[in-house]
């Protein structure tokens, strides 16, 4: 590998300096650094972060294949500013043994755009009836840590209860898709006056928020670790500020969706905006991105959910929920807490980074812009604006929220142990 140096860019938002990447590390930081033989990038004005982390994505493989690849969501990672993403269990087989997730953990390997870390089932078919192989997926050469059922909710409380128990051997977790089953029969939309008005089944806040705190009062009892996925109401915040307040070990993680999006766009009824769990309203809105900048609300995680064109071009009630995210992950991210003030660029690479590594126990990736660390890094142009255009997503899908909306940032390079993996806004 050659060098490389990045000239001038504010790391982590702060006073310009030049980074030195020499192979897989970051060799040297400060100003004036000679170039020598090294490739410049000429960075003024573009903010430098640690190679974001993603807690939350689902890339399909094996069996969805007409949705996304390991392949081709590496590659959305990648133009999105990722280097490392975790692969939610809901394929089909189902990620719960040790040959699913060492299957999905080669082929990040070989993918080569960012690390892929597979997340395994907490039941059996995520069937919610039997413990799966947890300690065998732990000890399979995925090293698997987190644990989720996500697309369904361990509703179980005895399940959930021996799951905290099972994974506090090894340090694991287990990510929760909080969703009370019996509460949200027939959901489409969120519970409120725009579901009222339109007659579509509502999905309550409280559905969500009792199995949270459920949950957490579940991890305190064992002494383990939950992490709350797709975190989307006010009241969901109240109840892990709460549990935090205890000095509980519970995390949370919000999608950009939710800190942008709320359920008044379901009025033109076009499933692109159907997700799970739904848009929510104004109020819960604010009260997510006030918990994401106090640091509530952990991480932000995109919850990438790609479909086929014939699974969301249909009527509502047919469609396939979910939306892909990880493009335009940090531009959502931008708009909604750095232009608005609320965080700090600093805040950005920890809430986008540091936390999520943290919370999966991911080695080499959430670690400082500093002289010795691993060169998985993030280039961006916060004063680009630009029209969302699904046509030119790396993502095999396109079911985008986004498409025509103007959003600000751009990650003009990534780097993945020193390689770049993104240079001038297009895959390397």
């Amino acid at each position: 590998m050659s060098k490389i140096l990045i000239r001038g860019a504010k790391v982590l938002g702060g006073e310009p300096q030049d980074v030195l990447i020499d192979g897989e590390t970051i060799a040297e930081t400060g100003t004036g650094i000679e170039a020598g033989d090294a490739t410049v990038i000429e960075a003024a004005g573009r903010i430098l972060l640690p190679g974001l982390v993603d807690l939350h994505t689902h890339l399909r493989e094996p069996g969805r294949e007409d949705s996304e690849t390991v392949l081709t969501g590496t590659k959305a990672a990648a133009v999105g500013g990722f280097t490392a993403v975790h692969a939610m269990a809901n394929t089909f087989p189902v990620a719960d043994t040790a040959g699913v997730v060492e299957q999905v953990w080669r082929l990040g390997k070989e993918s080569g755009y960012c690390d892929v870390q597979p997340v395994g089932a907490v039941t059996v078919g995520l069937e919610g009836k039997q413990l799966a192989e947890l300690g065998a997926m732990h000890d399979s050469a995925a090293g698997v840590k987190v644990f989720s059922d996500d697309g369904k909710c361990v509703d179980d409380a005895v399940i959930m209860r021996r799951a905290l128990e099972y994974v506090k051997a090894f340090d694991g977790v287990v990510a929760q898709h909080a969703q009370e089953p019996r509460l949200t029969e027939g959901a489409q939309m969120n519970e409120g006056v725009v579901s009222a008005e339109l007659g579509l089944g509502g999905w309550p806040a409280v559905a969500e928020e009792s199995i949270i705190a459920r949950d957490v009062l579940l991890a305190a009892h064992v002494g383990s670790r939950v992490h709350i996925c797709h975190l989307s109401t006010a009241g969901s915040v109240e109840i892990v500020r709460w549990a935090k307040s205890k000095g509980w070990n519970v995390t949370a993680e919000v999608t950009p969706h939710h800190l942008l999006l709320t359920d008044e766009l379901v009025r033109t009824y076009d499933p692109v905006y159907k997700v799970n769990p739904p848009l929510r309203t104004e109020a819960d809105v604010m009260a997510l991105r006030e918990a994401l900048a106090d640091g509530t609300i952990d991480c932000v995680a995109t919850d990438h959910a790609p479909h086929p064109h014939e699974d969301k071009d249909c009527e509502w009630a047919a469609a396939a929920m979910g939306m892909v995210g990880l493009e335009t992950a940090l531009s959502v991210v931008q708009q909604t807490m750095v232009d608005t003030g609320l965080l700090d660029w600093a805040g950005v690479a920890d809430r986008m980074s540091f936390r999520p590594a943290a919370i999966g126990r991911l080695e080499g990736h959430g670690r400082p812009v500093s002289a010795g660390e691993p060169a998985n890094l993030t280039l961006v142009d916060p004063a680009y604006r630009g029209a969302v255009d699904p046509a030119g997503f790396a993502s095999r899908s396109r079911n985008t929220p986004y498409e025509g909306r103007e959003l600000p940032g751009r990650v003009t390079h990534t780097f993945l142990r020193g390689r770049a993996t993104v240079v001038d806004g297009k895959l390397a």
